[in-house]
């Protein structure tokens, strides 16, 4: 199985009442459903956000009661007429299951439908040691969380791990201090292990994934920068995740920014990553902060994003000097920019939301967020 098996639910257009479009309105449908939360939505008010015919939207409705996916939560107050019957998302229905292979540790999540993470391990792992054993470690793990958590169904599985990788193929490729992965179908693999569907991206996509999937508006355009045993960037550029047709966007480390600097293990000189976790190993923390600021600066700079977030072990381990540092750098990127009628204010800079297991909650999402369509809807007052 392969993340093809995963329902491929789109949404952000208006619903159709057409066969062909089912899946396309069960996405538009189950996605108001989950942001909506506990107080539920109406029919009514489904019908109305989603463009779909009250008959439509009933039938829709029908089936995700029958199949457990959501339930009745009382009645809204009359306004004249019949009371509403409310709707709301049953989080526990079903489940999906995120990793997050680091370099040293495994960490996997069990979450619901909304997202949240109801069981969680971690393991040690060798990721330079090859396929065979990481695999036996996420076997051996998947199996205690599902055993543990004894719930419903799993949808899937969603792998997140260092790049470069190929997200629609779901193989590895030269991995930058692992080149023994090339070529790998990591994706596949795991899926035949673990007899679950499956889905591959790498760890910063699945982590902007998450955090942009948790924003109250889902609009904008943001970076997240994660500092851990290597250097990389997830790019979410107007509301939406920027894989690039080759799932090569966001090597943000490898950018070279001191032509004679130190030798990085890409087999380049002078890489923001090489920059950064050499500082850190010296224990200059606010050096290896004033160098990923720079390279925040840069991207600033290219893609005009609205926010920088950061993450990873380091950052984590540490968060006011890189908060302290990337921000100064910002703050500088926009005085050079000048004071005329068009100049904004620095782009503000802050921690990511989810700390150490922002990944792998990220990793999960990588199969919910089919289900919820491609663009998250919003509630709007009637």
């Amino acid at each position: 199985m392969s993340s093809n098996d995963l329902p491929s639910l789109g949404a952000g257009s208006p619903g159709a009442n057409l066969p062909a479009l089912r899946g396309h309105n069960t996405a538009l449908v189950l996605g108001l459903l989950r942001a909506a939360g506990g107080e539920g939505v109406s029919r009514l008010e489904l019908a109305a956000h989603t463009g779909l015919t009250p008959q439509a939207v009933s039938k829709i409705t029908a089936r995700l009661r029958s199949e457990g996916l959501a339930a009745e939560a009382g009645r809204r107050a009359s306004t004249g007429g019949k009371p509403a019957t409310v709707l709301r998302l049953v989080p526990g229905a079903r489940h999906a299951v995120g990793l997050h292979l680091d370099r040293d540790e495994l960490t996997a999540v069990l979450a619901d439908l909304t997202g949240r993470a109801v069981a969680e391990r971690r393991a040690p792992l060798a990721f330079e040691a090859g396929a065979e054993q990481v695999l036996t470690t996420v076997e051996r793990e998947v199996a205690a969380l599902l055993a543990a958590a004894d719930g419903p169904g799993v949808l899937g599985v969603g792998v997140a791990c260092p790049g470069p990788l190929d997200h629609t193929t779901g193989e590895l490729h030269r991995v930058t201090g692992a080149p023994r992965w090339d070529g790998f179908p990591l994706r596949d693999a795991v899926a035949a292990r673990l007899g679950l569907p499956a889905v591959l991206d790498k760890d910063t996509n699945a982590a902007a994934l998450g955090l942009d999937r948790a924003r109250p508006d889902g609009t904008g355009s943001f970076g997240y920068l994660h500092l851990g045993t290597g250097l990389g960037a997830g790019l979410v550029l107007d509301g939406r995740l920027y894989r690039g047709p080759r799932t090569g966007a966001g090597e943000f480390g490898h950018q070279i920014v001191q032509l004679d600097g130190p030798r990085c293990d890409c087999g380049r000189q002078g890489c923001i990553e090489a920059l950064c976790l050499a500082a850190v190993a010296g224990g200059d923390l606010p050096g290896a902060a004033r160098a990923l600021g720079v390279g925040a600066a840069n991207l600033v700079e290219l893609l005009d994003i609205d926010q920088v977030l950061l993450g990873g072990r380091t950052v984590l381990a540490h968060p006011e000097p890189f908060l302290g540092g990337v921000a100064r750098e910002l703050a500088a990127q926009a005085r050079t920019r000048g004071g005329g009628s068009g100049a904004r204010p620095a782009v503000s800079v802050a921690l990511a939301p989810g700390g150490a297991r922002a990944v792998a909650d990220g990793a999960a999402e990588l199969v919910l967020a089919p289900l919820f369509g491609t663009r998250r809807p919003a509630l709007r007052p009637s």
